[in-house]
């Protein structure tokens, strides 16, 4: 039985949205157990054999400062998630809540791994290759080092042979061109402990990428700071959202491009469902002693119920082991710094689209 621990209080819809989705979670995973965390009151109501309630008397909210998370409210069903997987009683944790305080708690909480400075979000992004692409950072560091870089590296590539089920996931490092001598100070120094893993083993590494690689499927990861990734994942979320504009633009139209619309919706349809954000959703926060993954804030019952699944799938494959196994074996590269405070770092989160 795999157990979830999930803030059912945080994003932007709370319960109305998180309930509906636990509950589809739970229909189609008989082998999975939900800890549903949250105010009692709230979540009156819900009942199913393989879940129960864990009581948190507050709530994070979406615009609460991290000091405010972390320092004043204790007993939030987002710190209380996190605890049920420092306690042991659950193997993951799944929140829609604040990213800068998630990030923070679960930091605070669970304490980062050896070798790893700072925490990084990562999600997968649809490419032309029928499957998708994983970036890391997506606005946990904004600031980053070529040494973090490295770590972000090593940290994806365990969940991408996860995902991909592939033990030498292609990784690449975005840039403004695939020369190496293009580029900043910091990324042509990552480029350089990046190819020295590849020669060593630890990493397999493919050399700089462009943002258009990103959807080609060029490479299975691309390694970028923490606003890169942020800007590059917001901007594929406005795709879809394009895609169903124009749509219904050309249907309030005259005949003829009404027609045309007709004759193209099939094809549009699909690909807009093929790009649609909410079939990504569920961010890992990596670099934890323990799973954590963030939803995004605003996501639908459906969304929220692909980040269980990501969750789930992660537990099942044992990603925190693999996590520290890539660890293990980069150890000689990586050069573990005295990390930055936990507010620090975390206020530097930008809300993910995951």
């Amino acid at each position: 039985m795999t157990t979830l621990a999930v803030d059912c209080m945080g994003g932007d819809h709370g319960p109305a949205i998180t309930l509906p989705a636990c509950r589809a979670f739970l229909d189609q995973h008989p082998d999975a157990f939900l800890l549903l965390v949250g105010q009692p009151e709230r979540l009156a109501g819900f009942e199913h054999p393989r879940a129960r309630t864990v009581a948190a008397t507050e709530v994070v909210s979406m615009d609460d400062p991290v000091e405010v998370a972390l320092r004043k409210k204790k007993d939030s069903s987002m710190r209380v998630a996190i605890q049920q997987v420092k306690d042991g009683a659950a193997q993951a944790a799944v929140s829609a809540g604040n990213t800068g305080a998630l990030m923070a708690i679960a930091r605070y909480l669970l304490k980062t791994l050896d070798g790893i400075d700072r925490p990084a979000i990562a999600t997968q992004m649809p490419n032309a290759t029928g499957g998708a692409t994983t970036v890391l950072d997506l606005g946990a560091n904004v600031d980053c080092t070529a040494e973090h870089l490295l770590q972000f590296a090593v940290m994806g590539s365990a969940l991408v042979s996860v995902l991909n089920n592939d033990e030498q996931p292609r990784v690449g490092l975005l840039n403004i061109g695939e020369e190496i001598i293009k580029g900043g100070e910091t990324i042509k120094k990552a480029g350089e402990l990046l190819r020295s893993a590849g020669n060593s083993g630890v990493l397999n590494f493919a050399g700089n990428v462009e943002g258009n690689d990103i959807f080609k499927g060029s490479v299975d990861l691309v390694v970028c700071d923490g606003f890169v990734g942020n800007v590059a994942l917001k901007a594929s979320e406005g795709l879809a959202s394009m895609i169903g504009g124009f749509l219904r633009a050309e249907f309030s139209r005259g005949i003829f491009s009404r027609f045309a619309a007709i004759c193209a919706y099939p094809v549009l349809s699909a690909f807009k469902k093929r790009v649609d954000h909410r079939r990504y959703n569920g961010a890992a926060l990596l670099g934890l002693r323990g799973l954590v993954f963030k939803s995004h804030g605003s996501a639908d019952a459906f969304a929220f119920e692909r980040a269980l699944r990501r969750a789930y799938d992660a537990s099942r494959n044992d990603l925190l082991d693999r996590v520290q196994a890539r660890i293990a074996r980069a150890a000689p590269l990586l050069v573990n710094r005295e990390a930055a405070p936990v507010a620090a770092v975390a206020g530097e989160a930008a809300e993910p689209a995951h």
